[in-house]
């Protein structure tokens, strides 16, 4: 905090969250700036053709950013059109979901509307500066100013009454734009370190995706003779592997169970079923489940247990398919529709060098390739597809041999991610604060041109 903050007149304010302001700060409720608009209720009767026009829902609000493109439609009358028009300028906040996600429209499209998961912000004067108010937003949200009874695992719904009856800091224009002009600049100066790092994390993928795909199908010698496999994503291969569909090293492969669940994540010792999002890092994340509701009794035979390996059968183009080992587990969770646990003939087979198989480009090009599903936002592959893919398969010690380089070379590479990872955390925290400091008047800023 620079000597000006320290001398700067300051008050407490009946906003808690916000702390002590500078004494020449407004403190109002949002209904006194702003002008607060709830969107249309969807009427799926009203697509009619009259005057369809595209229309924003709580998904397409994130922070800072809109989604314009392929928007769904729906008839507007002349009295929703001249009420509910998006201008350039506009706030748009999200009543459910993380309530308060916040958005400045800018114009992306020439005519758009949005629906009732959202709130329309309008200053009602000249007085004020939206995108010093989307940050406002911004660190009210994050502070947990509109989670209902301070619990973060409960549904919220920011109505448009408790919206604009809160109350927040409002420094005088230049201020609200000196303010805004210094985030703005701050936020792409640490948006753009994120991006570096980000992609840092993206080329360690890479070159572990290729580690793993030159291993499992050339082998770690290499100077041993070679063969044509005879299939074209295999290439040659090392002469003494043998080349068959996975099916002959399978002893079985089945999925699970999705009953309706509870919306919270199961308790040690309470039953839960997995979510298909468990698989999504490449890694077990057992934390991804739901809880079963104690009305309805677990299946034991579909209980996780240490060594099972995991795969999901439906997500995403990317992420259908995902493999991986349980390590260690809470017990009581179960296996959900959504994925299915593979078991070997170890004999012929080791279950970790099965998952770094899985893992390989060639694997990738069968799954994605024999994917079904008209959306790309989600994608199924059957049993046949898995059992039926074509593999190169060395000798068992070999299998041994190559699971143990590839663990030490990958347990580098995933240590170096997370480091990257928790410094990307780390300069989210310190965003965060920096916003939050700025739009209670607790640094100074530099004063430039308005925003």
């Amino acid at each position: 905090m620079t000597e000006a903050a320290h001398q700067k007149k300051v008050r407490s304010s009946p906003c808690d969250w916000a702390g002590e302001l500078p004494d020449h700060w407004a403190i109002a409720p949002l209904y006194a700036r702003y002008k607060v608009q709830l969107g249309k209720m969807l009427d799926e009767k009203r697509i009619t053709g009259n005057h369809l026009a595209p229309y924003l829902r709580n998904v397409d609000v994130q922070w800072d950013r809109v989604n314009s493109v392929e928007l769904p439609e729906m008839d507007f009358h002349p009295a929703d059109r001249m009420r509910l028009l998006l201008r350039p300028g506009d706030l748009l906040v999200c009543e459910g979901g993380e309530a308060g996600r916040t958005a400045l429209w800018r114009g992306e499209l020439r005519e758009c509307y949005y629906q009732k998961a959202i709130h329309r912000l309008r200053p009602r004067s000249q007085n004020d500066c939206p995108r010093f108010f989307y940050y406002v937003m911004f660190a009210a949200t994050k502070m947990g100013v509109f989670v209902a009874g301070g619990n973060p695992n409960t549904f919220n719904h920011l109505t448009a009454e408790k919206l604009r009856q809160h109350r927040f800091p409002f420094p005088p224009l230049p201020e609200q734009k000196t303010i805004a002009d210094f985030l703005d600049r701050k936020s792409a100066q640490i948006d753009g370190l994120i991006a570096k790092k980000q992609r840092q994390i993206e080329l360690l993928g890479e070159k572990r995706q290729a580690l793993i795909s030159q291993a499992v199908t050339k082998g770690l010698d290499p100077k041993v003779p070679m063969k044509d496999s005879g299939i074209p994503w295999l290439g040659t291969i090392p002469a003494h592997w043998e080349v068959e569909r996975l099916r002959w090293r399978l002893r079985s492969m089945g999925q699970g169970w999705s009953p309706q669940c509870e919306v919270r994540q199961a308790d040690p010792g309470e039953w839960g079923v997995l979510k298909v999002g468990c698989m999504n890092s490449g890694a077990y994340d057992e934390s991804e489940n739901k809880a079963l509701p104690p009305s309805l009794p677990p299946v034991p035979e579909l209980e996780i247990k240490v060594g099972d390996v995991l795969m999901s059968r439906s997500n995403t183009v990317d992420l259908v398919g995902m493999v991986g080992m349980v390590h260690q587990t809470q017990g009581k969770i179960l296996l959900c529709d959504k994925l299915y646990r593979l078991v070997f003939d170890h004999a012929k087979l080791d279950p970790n060098y099965a998952v770094h198989l899985l893992r390989s480009h060639c694997a990738r090009l069968q799954i994605e390739g024999d994917a079904t599903g008209a959306s790309s936002s989600m994608k199924n592959i059957s049993n046949e597809v898995v059992s039926n893919s074509v593999f190169a398969f060395p000798p068992l010690p070999e299998q041994n041999e190559i699971t143990e380089y590839l663990g030490c070379h990958i347990e580098r590479q995933v240590m170096m991610e997370r480091k990257i990872a928790h410094q990307i955390g780390k300069l989210g925290e310190y965003r965060q604060t920096l916003i939050s400091a700025a739009v209670t008047g607790k640094i100074e800023t530099t004063r430039e041109a308005a925003c």
